[in-house]
């Protein structure tokens, strides 16, 4: 843009405005005018028909009482259709798109709750987009897009959001922990269970395998030697066997002092109880014995 002697010049997406004697007459379009002063004509201003931006920050209150701070970006141009209007009737067309937006934004915030603002924000655009193209229209204005670009809560509040945040994170942290060592618990008891399971069964086994072998002991002890009875043969394995575990625990530095009966009547008495612990281990494990 550019005036050298009577010749006014007009950049690309500019609009020049054409009075004569303070009368509009015309507008100018880009490129190089003649514009005769001596006939009181003169170019009053120039008009960019740029897509323009204004950053707004507006305070308001929600339903919940909470403060914030709101944050908008209105992306507005002239009207080429309308140059007269935009140019003549508003001075300040910053100002006034600013006032709406407050207006607009003070009417629409305190019906939502501060979560539901958040939410909500492409709706309280919207809304202002409407009400403020509506209005700017009259003077020669086209409002091409308004954003929300930022809701900014107390920093009080901020902190008190993360917080109950951060304590719902953690409750259902804990909860999942718990899940889990329930399952491990479970899985213990079944294990333990099974264990035990299969050891009583082992040890069933083993007294099943004990008498049968006693059993064989006698039968053929009987039959090679006549003239004994079985209780003899039974008498004579089991102090063989008494006599056995007497030397392992002697033999084992581990094991401490042990106190046994061992006087010459006391070898039948020891007879006589191991004797009735077998055939009770020998009933016991009948009662477990596997079915073929």
């Amino acid at each position: 843009m550019g005036q050298a002697c009577c010749c006014f010049q007009v950049d690309q997406s500019t609009v020049g405005i054409e009075e004569r004697c303070g009368k509009f007459v015309q507008v100018l379009g880009p490129g190089c005018h003649f514009v005769p002063c001596c006939t009181g004509l003169k170019v009053s201003g120039v008009l960019t028909l740029r897509v323009q931006e204004l950053d707004i920050r507006c305070e308001a209150k929600t339903k919940d009482n909470v403060f914030v701070t709101v944050v908008v970006s209105v992306q507005y141009r002239a009207c080429q259709e309308s140059v007269q209007d935009a140019f003549y009737k508003l001075s300040r067309p910053r100002e006034q798109i600013k006032a709406y937006v407050f207006d607009v934004l003070r009417a629409s915030v305190p019906r939502l709750k501060l979560d539901d603002v958040f939410e909500q924000k492409n709706d309280v655009a919207k809304n202002v987009a409407e009400e403020l193209g509506k209005a700017m229209k009259n003077y020669g204005y086209e409002i091409v897009q308004i954003l929300i670009v930022d809701i900014e809560p107390d920093e009080s509040v901020k902190q008190a959001m993360n917080e109950i945040n951060a304590a719902a994170r953690r409750r259902l942290a804990t909860i999942e922990k718990a899940e889990g060592e329930k399952v491990l618990e479970v899985k213990r008891a079944e294990a333990d269970a099974a264990s035990k399971h299969l050891a009583g069964k082992g040890v069933a086994l083993q007294r099943q395998a004990i008498v049968d072998g006693l059993k064989a002991s006698v039968v053929s002890f009987s039959e090679s030697v006549p003239g004994t009875s079985t209780r003899d043969v039974i008498d004579m394995v089991l102090m063989a066997q008494y006599l056995d575990t007497i030397k392992e625990i002697g033999s084992s530095c581990k094991n401490s002092t042990v106190f046994i009966p061992h006087g010459p009547g006391a070898l039948r008495d020891v007879a006589d109880q191991i004797r009735d612990g077998l055939l009770q281990a020998a009933d016991t494990s009948s009662s477990f014995k596997p079915n073929a």
